[in-house]
C-alpha cells in the first residue's frame, strides 16, 4: 500500500488536493475580501468575506471587471489599471481609498494587489485582499475632531482669561480718564472751544468703554443684572433706535406670537446684542434688504443639538437676506477679533460677545447660513413661565434718588488712579472720604475711625473686597458696603449680598449708589 493511501501523518498531498484545502481556507475568511484577477483586471474567484464586505455573490460579480468597485472618480482617473500596473512592476501594490459596494454606499478600504507568475515569470494574475477598514477610520476621525474640539476649547478659554484681565484693567483705566473728565467740565470755564473738545475725549472713552464690555461679554465675566424680561416689549421698544442705527436700506420685520414666555436676562445685555446682530445682518446685505426679528418658544430635552440643558426657552432670530456665508466662514464666525468687513471696519467682537452674553445667561448662540440665502442668528434664552417672573425679582423702574453729602466714607481701592479718581467724586458730591489701598489698611482705618459707608473694590491681592465685606459684617454689622466690581469676578455661594457699583462708573452712578444705599439703611449725613 502506497503511503498516500493511508492517511498517516507524513503522507504526501496531491497538488490537487492542497489546491482543494487552500480554497476552503479562503472560502472560510469572512473578515478579508480574498480574490484573484486576470490579467486584464477580471474576477476569476470571490470568497465569502468578499461577499460580505462588497455585497456580490460569485454568481454576480466572477467574469466582471474589478474597476466597478472603485468610486466614480477614481474610475474616470484611470486608478484601478494603475493600481494592477503598479503591482506588477514593483512586485506588489499597497494602500488604502475608498470603495463601493453593490448597493452603492462606500466604505474605507486597505487594499493588497500581489502579482501572480508562472514558473516562467510570465505573469498570469492577482491576488487581491481587502479588508474594510470604515469602522477604525470614522473611531479616528471621532478621535481627531474630540481633539480639535479639546484644542479649540482650551484656546478660546485661554483668549477668554487673557481677554478678561485685560478688559479688568482697562476698565481702570476707564474708570480714571472718565472720572476726571467729567469732574474737569464740571470746573472749566464756558469755553464752547474747550468743552468740544472735552466732550469729543469723554465720547471716545465711552466708546471704549463699549469695548470693553463686548471684551468682557465674550470672555463671559460681564457683571449681569438678570430679571424675567419681555423679548417682544423689548424689541418693538428699540424700533426707532433699530431704524435710525440701520438707515433706509434694511426693511425691519418683526414676528411676535402673542404666547412668548419672558425670559431670564440682562436687559441691556440683551438690547446690545440684538443691534448687534441686526447691524451684522444690514453690513451682510450689499444692496439693502430685510432684517426679520422674530421669537418663539422651545422646548428643549435631552440630547438636543444645540447642548443646552433640558427645559424652556425662546429663541430670538434675527434673519437677514444678504450674501449669506460659506462653511468655513460660519465655523469662524464668533471667534474673537474675526471679522469679514475688512480693515477698520469692524472689532470681531461683535459675535463673540453675543455668544458670551448668551452662554452667561444659561444660553446659546446658533449662527445658520449658506451662500446666497442668508444668515439666521438665533439667541436662545431661558424662558420662564407667567407665575414665575415675580419670584426671579422683577420689579418696576425706580426714578433715580438724589444722593444728599455729608457721609463719612471710606474708599477703598489698590489702583490708586482709581482710588484718586473715587475720592474725587464723592467729595464732589459733598462727602468726606478716607482712603485705603489695601483690605488690610481698610479694617485698621475702621478700628481708628467711624465711617458710614464703604465703598471697596473687588479684585484686590491678599484680601479681596468680598473677603473685606464679610469681615466688616463680622466685627460692625450695621455698617454698609458698596462693592465695586470691573466684571462678574464675585462668586455664585457668597454668603453675604451687598450692592454693586459696576466700572467704569460716572459720578451719576456713584450718586445713585449712595442715595440707595442710605433709602436702605436710613443713613443721615
Amino acid at each position: 500500500m502506497r503511503a498516500s493511501d493511508t492517511g498517516q501523518p507524513g503522507a504526501k498531498i496531491s497538488a490537487q488536493e492542497e489546491a482543494a484545502r487552500y480554497r476552503i481556507l479562503v472560502e472560510a475568511v469572512t473578515d478579508y475580501a480574498i480574490y484573484m484577477l486576470d490579467t486584464g483586471g477580471e474576477v476569476t474567484s470571490w470568497n465569502t468575506g468578499a461577499q460580505r464586505i462588497k455585497g456580490y455573490t460569485p454568481e454576480e460579480i466572477i467574469g466582471q471587471n474589478f474597476a466597478r468597485f472603485y468610486t466614480e472618480e477614481d474610475r474616470a482617473r484611470g486608478r484601478p489599471a494603475e493600481v494592477l500596473a503598479i503591482a506588477a512592476r514593483e512586485g506588489k501594490f499597497e494602500g488604502e481609498g475608498w470603495r463601493v459596494r453593490k448597493d452603492g454606499t462606500r466604505f474605507w478600504a486597505h487594499v493588497v494587489v500581489d502579482p501572480i507568475r508562472n514558473a516562467q515569470g510570465e505573469l498570469t494574475g492577482f491576488a487581491k485582499v481587502t479588508r474594510d477598514l470604515t469602522e477604525r477610520r470614522q473611531a479616528k476621525e471621532a478621535l481627531d475632531r474630540a481633539q480639535e474640539a479639546l484644542f479649540q476649547s482650551q484656546k478660546m478659554e485661554a483668549v477668554g482669561q487673557l481677554t478678561g484681565g485685560v478688559a479688568h484693567d482697562f476698565n481702570n483705566l476707564l474708570m480714571a480718564v472718565l472720572g476726571s473728565l467729567e469732574l474737569l467740565r464740571k470746573r472749566l470755564p464756558n469755553d464752547a472751544q474747550l468743552l468740544r473738545l472735552l466732550d469729543n475725549a469723554i465720547l471716545g472713552a465711552r466708546r471704549g468703554a463699549t469695548l470693553t464690555q463686548r471684551m468682557l461679554a465674550f470672555a463671559r465675566r460681564q457683571e449681569l443684572d438678570v430679571r424675567p424680561l419681555d423679548v417682544a416689549k423689548l424689541v418693538q421698544g428699540m424700533g426707532d433706535l433699530l431704524e435710525r442705527s440701520l438707515g433706509l436700506d434694511a426693511e425691519i420685520e418683526m414676528r411676535f406670537p402673542d404666547d412668548v414666555q419672558h425670559v431670564i436676562a440682562d436687559q441691556n445685555q440683551l438690547e446690545l446684542a440684538l443691534l448687534n446682530l441686526c447691524v451684522n445682518a444690514r453690513d451682510a446685505m450689499k444692496a439693502g434688504g430685510r432684517i426679520r426679528i422674530s421669537a418663539q418658544n422651545e422646548r428643549v430635552e435631552d440630547g438636543h443639538a444645540s447642548g443646552l440643558k433640558a427645559g424652556d426657552y425662546v429663541c430670538l432670530a434675527v434673519a437677514d437676506t444678504g450674501e449669506g456665508m460659506d462653511a468655513q466662514t460660519l465655523a469662524r464666525a464668533t471667534e474673537p477679533f474675526f471679522t469679514t468687513k475688512g480693515v477698520g471696519k469692524g472689532t470681531g467682537l461683535g459675535l463673540s460677545m453675543v455668544h458670551g452674553m448668551a452662554e452667561q445667561m444659561g444660553g446659546r448662540l446658533i449662527l445658520k447660513s449658506k451662500p446666497g440665502e442668508g444668515t439666521i442668528a438665533e439667541i436662545w434664552l431661558p424662558g420662564v413661565a407667567d407665575e414665575h417672573r415675580n419670584a426671579h425679582g422683577e420689579t418696576q423702574a425706580q426714578e433715580p434718588v438724589q444722593a444728599a453729602g455729608g457721609l463719612n466714607v471710606l474708599a477703598v481701592d489698590d489702583d490708586r488712579l482709581v482710588l484718586f479718581n473715587t475720592t474725587a467724586m464723592l467729595e464732589d458730591l459733598g462727602h468726606n472720604v478716607m482712603e485705603a489701598f489695601s483690605g488690610e489698611e481698610a479694617l485698621d482705618l475702621l478700628n481708628r475711625h467711624k465711617f458710614d459707608l464703604v465703598i471697596t473694590d473687588q479684585a484686590m491681592p491678599r484680601m479681596t473686597g468680598m473677603q473685606l465685606m464679610e469681615a466688616i459684617r463680622d466685627k460692625w454689622p450695621g455698617l454698609p458696603v458698596i462693592l465695586v466690581t470691573g466684571y462678574a469676578e464675585i462668586p455664585g455661594d457668597i454668603r453675604v449680598k451687598a450692592p454693586r457699583l459696576g466700572k467704569p462708573f460716572t459720578e451719576k452712578d456713584l450718586a445713585r449708589a449712595v442715595a440707595a444705599v442710605r433709602l436702605q439703611t436710613s443713613l443721615s449725613p
